[in-house]
């Protein structure tokens, strides 16, 4: 037997603790092609907020009594499947669980010894590719230009910052608390940072950060932040919607302002995407940023809760602005 979390019932607003549910369940015999594994950090993302609802997207929705599924690493104890050794790691998508028995597809191998493992769903993994990709194919930042962030201090928003400042772009981010704030201009020489929190004037800081207007907007957050920005954006501006973690709870649709026309005049490019839009080239982008890693180009951090039963707090925590970095749990 081992332990599981479920989606017990579907958050209104925020989730709660209440939410989920620890419950004890049966580990499979490993068959032909599958891995037992005992699961060694987990990953919680914003993203898994939208799956609690019921409701079409790009990803099927969770469902009532079934497991969370995310990012994980875990060891293999057990083996039927050519070329995954019983004390190797792996990455890959897996239920919330201490243990589990689950198909190798999807699974890759990865080398504790180049990387801590929880580099493996950071920086080496979903959020290092979200934002290589996102700021390279749709960005196409340029020197000198302007680049700002929204949840720059979140585990997208502290790369993309990074490889703006290496492409040469002035980078200002837009952060939750001073010390999200000190870290960003200390720690990664980023230009400007802005505590939106205690910004009474959100458009005339960024006015003020930003004196030759914005280029590119790398948009992790929505609502009014993105507002904000927005209004200062210059022609043929580049912006990268990421997340919009700020409405991912929102119980009611939410309304601003009508950007149609600043897009219009400004000959500006909106663009969505998900980082499934670029699975063929994975291994391009983990490729440039294992280098710059090795370079000593970028540095990463991570939030890190310990032990299995802090999972729904960690994922909680998210949506409160606690972490700086990735935020992983650690069993």
């Amino acid at each position: 037997m081992t332990r599981q979390i479920i989606l017990k019932s579907r958050p209104v607003g925020i989730p709660t603790p209440d939410n989920f549910e620890t419950r004890e369940v049966e580990i499979a015999e490993v068959s032909s092609g599958q891995v037992r594994l005992i699961a060694h950090t987990i990953s919680v993302d914003p993203y898994l907020r939208g799956r609690m609802n019921d409701a079409p997207s790009y990803i099927p929705a969770f469902q009532i009594g079934e497991s969370i599924v995310s990012g994980g690493v875990a060891r293999i104890t057990e083996s039927k499947a050519e070329g995954f050794k019983v004390g190797s790691y792996v990455m890959g998508y897996m239920p919330w669980q201490e243990e589990m028995v689950i198909e190798t597809a999807g699974l890759n191998i990865v080398d504790e010894t180049l990387a801590p493992l929880s580099y493996y769903i950071g920086i080496l993994g979903m959020p290092g590719l979200t934002a290589w990709f996102g700021l390279q194919e749709i960005g196409k930042p340029q020197h000198g230009e302007t680049v700002v962030i929204s949840g720059a201090a979140g585990a997208v928003g502290i790369v993309v910052g990074q490889l703006a400042k290496i492409q040469g772009c002035r980078v200002i981010g837009i952060a939750g608390d001073d010390a999200k704030v000190k870290y960003l201009l200390d720690d990664l020489k980023f230009d400007a940072a802005i505590n939106y929190k205690t910004t009474s004037e959100l458009e005339a800081a960024i006015a003020s950060a930003c004196p030759s207007g914005v280029d590119v907007y790398f948009d992790n957050v929505g609502g009014e932040i993105s507002d904000a920005v927005i209004s200062h954006i210059n022609k043929n501006a580049r912006i990268i919607i990421c997340g919009q973690i700020s409405l991912y709870n929102a119980t009611s649709q939410p309304r601003g302002p009508r950007i149609q026309p600043t897009l219009l005049k400004k000959s500006a490019l909106m663009q969505g995407f998900i980082i499934s839009n670029y699975t063929n080239r994975f291994d391009e982008g983990l490729t440039a940023i294992a280098q710059l890693i090795s370079s000593g180009k970028l540095k990463y951090t991570t939030t890190t809760y310990h032990g299995f039963d802090k999972l729904p707090e960690a994922f909680i925590a998210l949506f409160e602005g606690k972490n700086l970095g990735k935020l992983i749990v650690e069993l």
